[in-house]
């Protein structure tokens, strides 16, 4: 039963960011300017806010796939909840204080998912240790 939940809590947050990731990668410079307008008054400048506007798509992406997959399950992991950390700093650079909460479950999310990791054994993890 609990290698079951964990594949459900799994998926679920793979879903969400494989889902942000896909549909930002097709209108990846829509998106960054976007962001680059979003943070334009904060105090964020815009030389850490472009880069960064074109990594998270791909990042999300990434993330997504991997946890999809359950291929490198912990890294993945680590990698969606620090990218939730940038995130939820930068949300708070601009008082978008709404998606505080959508930040801060997912953050909870990866590491529940972390802590619970022994569990993950519908994975391609799990195919490569043995």
């Amino acid at each position: 039963m609990e290698t079951t939940s964990f594949l459900l809590l799994r998926l679920a947050i793979a879903i969400s960011m494989f889902g942000h990731g896909l549909v930002r990668l097709p209108k990846l410079t829509t998106f960054s300017n976007w962001m680059v307008g979003t943070f334009e008054n904060s105090m964020l400048p815009k030389i850490l806010v472009t880069p960064f506007s074109y990594i998270l798509p791909i990042a999300e992406f990434t993330i997504g796939l991997l946890l999809l997959l359950g291929l490198f399950t912990k890294p993945a992991l680590i990698a969606g909840a620090v990218v939730m950390l940038v995130l939820l700093f930068g949300t708070s650079m601009i008082e978008n204080w709404e998606a505080v909460p959508s930040q801060l479950i997912h953050i909870a999310f990866f590491a529940l998912l972390l802590h619970f990791a022994a569990y993950n054994s519908w994975a391609i993890d799990t195919l490569i240790k043995k």
